[in-house]
């Protein structure tokens, strides 16, 4: 039996600069099939590593001869990529079997399923396992329906039971880097790191126990929070810099949050001594991070450079209603400012959108983020990404106005608000980015500043035009 996963060619998101990170879902998928079922040949065909444009990745799955062909399961704005890859692997040979999976299409099974005749299967939730099964099925012959978290089209279109979340995450092998081992150093992310510090993936952890209504992770996850035991996740540290050469890390958890767990990830980081010799990303809450003061500095000496942290909007009614906890203005102010005395950048995220938002809100929110002040600021549009309760009420009371899903990227504006058209809420979004980075004191100072990561970070986003990027989508 032969497996190709397969990660399409695809743009950068310009907003966080040019990038190229292994296919990390993928090679979770690998790593799992290879050890359930040795005798397969799986091959992980990354375009971007590979530096494949469509026709070559034509011309790789016709060598490959693949019997099932599984796209990455991508964000939504990537989502007709992953429905690209199917319809080529049909037009290579009909008899391919194709896969799909991650949030957006676990969340539309169904309506994928309906419209597009080349998608055979969707793998929805944790994948593992269920896509296991699918290729033991697809090789002896058999039926799919005992394959829990399986939708697949038979005489009607079939949504199996849905399949529990794995317990214990150590249980899973470590991803399989070794079958993109040859491009390991050809991995790198401009924004956050040198290109020539080659770049990994780590997982730490699965979900969240939070429920903000904009994010369909907890409800993809089941408001769940699973954690790897702290020495695994230092043993793929410790592998990956020594056996690949990373040496920059981004923690793919959406919450990495901060106690016990990570306190022994940090130490074990640091008895290795790992912590002088690598750089690594993680996302923090500032509840967590203000209840944790004492742990700043002990991320800082395990590696930790940077820190994403949303603070969304200073109004609590607003915040209120995306059930977004521990946002108080002081907590956030203090959350930037430890972050800063332990020198780790901090990018803040705030939300435009909102459907009670106007002008003067906005206009709220751009004096709150100077008011923060994090090293840099991420402005992004209210979306609603299938799977969320923001996309069931936005569907609901016919707010949505580009069913385009390239669009769902957060810097296109996709719903007006009760006093902003849909255009308005752009021409905030660019003025937000305009106050912010167009301020010449914050460009100097983040130029200057003491901080080799803050002076290097600002000098990239200077050549990268990212303002210019943003007013073109007016055109």
């Amino acid at each position: 039996m032969k497996i190709a996963l397969v990660e399409p060619p695809k743009d950068f998101w310009f907003v966080m600069g040019k990038y190229i990170p292994p296919p990390f879902g993928l090679l979770c998928l690998a790593s799992y099939l290879e050890q359930e079922k040795p005798e397969s040949i799986i091959t992980v065909a990354d375009s971007q590593a590979e530096g494949l444009d469509w026709d070559g990745l034509e011309n790789r799955l016709s060598e490959l001869e693949p019997d099932i062909v599984a796209s990455s399961g991508m964000a939504t704005a990537n989502a007709f990529y992953g429905l690209r890859v199917c319809q080529m692997a049909k037009q290579i040979n009909p008899d391919i079997k194709t896969v799909l999976g991650g949030q957006h299409f676990t969340a539309l099974a169904d309506e994928t399923l309906s419209q597009y005749p080349e998608v055979d299967f969707i793998v929805r939730g944790e994948g593992e396992e269920t896509l296991t099964q699918l290729v033991n099925s697809v090789d002896k012959g058999v039926g799919f329906e005992d394959i829990l978290g399986l939708s697949y089209r038979g005489t009607s279109i079939v949504h199996n039971p849905d399949r529990p979340l794995r317990c214990n995450l150590d249980e899973f092998p470590s991803p399989a880097y070794h079958l993109v081992e040859e491009h390991m150093k050809g991995y790198y992310f401009s924004l956050m790191a040198e290109e020539d510090l080659p770049f990994a993936i780590v997982e730490g952890s699965r979900g969240c126990r939070h429920n903000c209504s904009y994010c369909s992770q907890w409800g993809f996850w089941r408001q769940s929070h699973r954690f790897k035991s702290p020495e695994l996740v230092v043993d793929e540290f410790d592998r990956l810099y020594s056996e690949y050469g990373s040496r920059f890390f981004w923690f793919t958890d959406d919450n990495f949050g901060l106690g016990a767990h990570t306190e022994d990830i940090c130490d074990g980081l640091i008895k290795r001594g790992l912590g002088d010799e690598i750089q690594w990303f993680c996302q923090l809450r500032v509840d967590d991070i203000v209840a944790h003061p004492g742990m700043m500095g002990k991320l800082r000496k395990a590696g930790a450079i940077w820190a994403l942290v949303g603070f969304d909007n200073p109004s609590m009614e607003i915040l209120n209603s995306y059930r977004r906890t521990g946002l108080e203005k002081d907590n956030s102010k203090q959350a930037v400012d430890l972050l800063r005395d332990n020198q780790i950048f901090s990018q803040g995220t705030f939300i435009v959108g909102h459907p009670s938002d106007s002008h003067e809100s906005v206009d709220a929110l751009r004096e709150y983020a100077d008011f923060l002040d994090p090293d840099i600021a991420s402005f992004f549009a209210l979306t609603p990404f299938p799977g969320t309760e923001i996309y069931t009420e936005a569907k609901e009371r016919g707010w949505i106005m580009d069913d385009n899903w390239a669009n769902y990227d957060m810097v296109h504006a996709i719903m007006p608000t009760m006093h902003l058209s849909r255009e308005k809420v752009q021409q905030e979004l660019f003025e937000c980015y305009n106050s912010f980075f167009g301020s010449w004191p914050r460009r100097y100072r983040g130029i200057l500043s003491e901080n080799i990561v803050t002076r290097r970070t600002y000098g990239y986003l200077a050549k990268q035009s990212i303002l210019a990027n943003l007013k073109d989508l007016f055109k």
